[in-house]
């Protein structure tokens, strides 16, 4: 028996959520859609000229967003991150506690500096737009990877905005070594079209050899396998994990369980909000697979969680919330 479903290690990043127009954006001089790295200066003349908006904040990070999923499935889940002694810092560490995530910050004394920041801006269209201060977590490295916790976790999840920086990256691949050495699997998530874009060998370093399971949407597959074909992206990353997820928006999603293709049906509704819906798509997925449900369950449950979030602001529901989709998925 493992003590953990899942292991995540990943930027731990103080989400920063506004309500913003498309014009106003604009001005800011931020281009729409994607995720930009900042440097703090960069990031902070952006914050002040946003003083009119109302902000929203909680604990962030792509892996953060997928293992408080889990947590609030029921699963167990442990994640390794870094943060600076600063009041963000302190709020982002409390917080990922109270939503149930065992975290290395519980047991590692945080050091001066400045915790990374994501600024969130969400348009009328339901896009969003990420603006990132790494901050101290720009320097997380293998000294925040808890081995024993690996070892004892079924999955070891991986994001891919880690490969930016040297010591993240070599991090990463020393987490799947050691899961890898313990026989157990390792999921990994693209995580953003830039860091396909930026990052691609990177991410093949980390890749390594293949990788159990991946997560990726239609344009970071595409992109991934240099073609505009998706069947011929679909087959590209055959060759790098053993089973994967692509997400397809208003499409659906399909997944590859190492047999089979399947088809996920998608859920239709009025997204609002778009923001970690690639997120609680793997955690839901991940849920599933590690308590006995099948790659076809776990995709629908993923589904439906991932519909559900893109319905109201910001990156996560409430648990009660998300039991009411695990109940609803078991009723199917």
């Amino acid at each position: 028996m493992t003590k953990y479903d899942v292991y995540a290690l990943g930027n731990a990043l103080l989400d920063i959520e506004f309500e913003i127009s498309v014009e106003a954006l604009q001005n800011l001089g931020i281009e729409k859609g994607v995720m930009t790295l900042l440097d703090r200066d960069s990031q902070d003349k952006i914050v002040s000229n946003l003083a009119e908006y109302s902000q929203k904040r909680s604990c962030g990070g792509s892996a953060a967003n997928t293992l408080i999923a889990v947590s609030q499935f029921g699963g167990k889940s442990f994640y390794s991150c870094k943060v600076a002694n600063d009041e963000p810092g302190n709020f982002y560490t409390q917080d990922l506690i109270d939503c149930g995530v065992t975290t290395n910050l519980e047991n590692q004394t945080a050091e001066s500096g400045v915790t990374g920041k994501c600024l969130v801006f969400v348009t009328p269209d339901a896009d969003r737009t990420m603006n990132t201060f790494l901050g101290i977590s720009g320097e997380f490295s293998d000294a925040e990877l808890m081995p024993e916790a690996i070892k004892n976790a079924e999955f070891t999840y991986i994001e891919g905005y880690l490969v930016s920086g040297e010591s993240s990256k070599q991090a990463a691949i020393k987490a799947k070594e050691i899961a890898q050495a313990a026989g157990n699997k390792v999921a990994f998530t693209l995580a953003d079209f830039n860091m396909v874009k930026f990052f691609k060998p990177g991410l093949l370093e980390i890749i390594g050899s293949g990788v159990d399971f991946l997560f990726a949407n239609e344009g970071e597959a595409m992109l991934m396998a240099d073609t505009e074909d998706f069947e011929v992206a679909v087959d590209h990353l055959k060759t790098l994990a053993k089973g994967f997820a692509i997400t397809r928006g208003a499409s659906g999603s399909i997944i590859f369980d190492g047999d089979r293709l399947i088809e996920i049906a998608p859920f239709p509704v009025k997204a609002i909000d778009t923001v970690g819906a690639g997120d609680m798509y793997a955690g839901a997925f991940l849920y599933g697979i590690t308590n006995g449900m099948s790659y076809a369950e776990a995709g629908r449950l993923a589904s439906l969680a991932s519909s559900k979030i893109v319905t109201s602001l910001g990156a996560r529901l409430k648990t009660e919330e998300v039991q009411a989709l695990l109940n609803e998925s078991k009723a199917a």
